[in-house]
C-alpha cells in the first residue's frame, strides 16, 4: 500500500500555477509545442550570438598574463573539451523535451529542494557574467566617450531592457542584424596583425606569465602543471553557460525536415558554444599580450576595452 503524501501549501500553490495553461511561465513546465516554431537555422545564430560577450576576452586575457601562454592555451583546450562533453547529453535532453536547466535537474532524482539549488548556482553564473560584462561596456564608454563609470553602468543595464521585453522573436532580430558587423570587427584586427605585423605572435607564444620570465621569442613558454590547473579552474566556471544556451534549444522542434542541418544547429546551439568560446578565449589571450608589450599596465591589459583599441591602433 503506498504511503499516504503530504502537500505542503507551497507545493499545493506551485501545481495550481503549472495547471493553469494560460500562464506561459515555461520555467514551471516544459515549452509547449505552439511556442517551439522557430527554425534550426533562426534559433542557433541566436544562441550563438548569445555568447558574443567580452568577458571571454577578459578571461582569457586574465589567465594568460597570471600563467603564461603555454598554460592558458592547454587549460582553453581541456576546458572547451570537457564542458563539450558535459553538454551533449544536456542539450540533447533540453530539445527532446522542451524543458530548461531547472526542469532538467529535477526530472534527474535532484527533486524540487536540488533543482532550486542547481538554479540558485546558474542565477549566481548569470550575475556575475552580466555584472562582469556591464564593467567592461562601462570601461568602453569611459575610453571612447569620457562617460562617468556610474552613468556607464546605468547606460549598460538600461540598454538591454528593450531587447529582452519581447523575448526570443526580437533578440534573434537584433542578432542577426548586428552579427556581420561583430564579426567583421573581431576578425579584422588579427587579419591586419598577421600581415604587418606576424613577430607579434611569436611574442605572444613567448610569454610566461607577469610573475615569470618569459621565454626566447619564437620559442613557446614552458608548462607548469600547477598553473595549467589554476587556468583551467578558472575557465570551467564558465559550464553553467550551458543553461543559456538551453533556454533558447527548448524553443525548437524537437526534429527538423532537414536533419543534419537540424542536428548541426543544435549542436552549435547548445554544447558547441565552445566552438565559438575557444577562439575567443584565445583571442582574449593574444590581445592581452600584445596590450601589455605597448606599456599598458598589467591591469588594465586584461580589460577588452584596451585590448581592441590597442589592436585596432597598430
Amino acid at each position: 500500500m503506498a504511503a499516504r503524501q503530504r502537500i505542503i501549501p507551497v507545493r499545493r500553490e506551485y501545481n495550481r500555477w503549472v495547471a493553469n495553461q494560460t500562464l506561459e511561465d515555461y520555467a514551471l513546465r516544459f515549452t509547449a509545442k505552439s511556442a517551439r516554431r522557430f527554425s534550426s537555422s533562426r534559433i542557433s545564430q541566436t544562441a550563438i550570438g548569445a555568447i558574443s560577450f567580452l568577458a571571454l576576452e577578459a578571461i582569457g586575457g586574465t589567465i594568460t598574463l597570471a600563467y603564461g601562454t603555454t598554460n592558458a592555451f592547454f587549460a582553453i583546450v581541456a576546458a572547451a573539451i570537457a564542458m563539450l562533453a558535459i553538454g551533449l547529453p544536456i542539450s540533447r535532453y533540453a530539445i527532446r523535451h522542451g524543458v530548461d536547466i531547472d526542469l532538467l535537474t529535477r526530472g534527474a532524482s535532484f527533486g524540487y529542494i536540488g533543482s532550486t539549488i542547481t538554479s540558485l548556482i546558474y542565477a549566481s553564473f548569470t550575475f556575475m557574467l552580466f555584472a562582469i560584462e556591464a564593467s567592461i561596456m562601462t570601461a568602453g564608454l569611459k575610453l571612447a566617450f569620457g562617460i562617468p563609470p556610474w552613468i556607464g553602468y546605468i547606460i549598460s543595464a538600461a540598454v538591454v531592457i528593450p531587447l529582452v521585453i519581447y523575448g526570443v522573436q526580437l533578440i534573434s532580430r537584433f542578432q542577426l542584424l548586428t552579427q556581420p558587423f561583430w564579426i567583421v570587427l573581431n576578425i579584422l584586427p588579427f587579419v591586419f596583425i598577421a600581415f604587418l605585423d606576424w613577430q607579434k605572435f611569436d611574442l605572444w607564444r613567448s610569454f610566461a606569465g607577469i610573475n615569470h620570465s618569459n621565454a626566447q621569442v619564437g620559442s613557446a613558454a614552458p608548462f607548469d602543471l600547477l598553473e595549467f590547473g589554476a587556468a583551467s579552474a578558472v575557465i570551467l566556471a564558465l559550464m553553467p553557460q550551458i543553461g543559456e544556451q538551453v533556454d533558447f534549444l527548448r524553443f525548437l522542434p524537437a526534429t527538423g525536415q532537414r536533419k543534419w542541418r537540424h542536428r548541426l544547429a543544435v549542436f552549435l546551439a547548445g554544447s558547441g558554444w565552445v566552438v565559438v568560446g575557444v577562439p575567443k578565449l584565445l583571442a582574449g589571450s593574444f590581445l592581452a599580450v600584445l596590450t601589455l608589450s605597448t606599456a599598458v599596465p598589467a591591469h588594465e591589459a586584461a580589460d577588452p576595452a584596451h585590448m581592441y583599441l590597442t589592436a585596432f591602433g597598430i
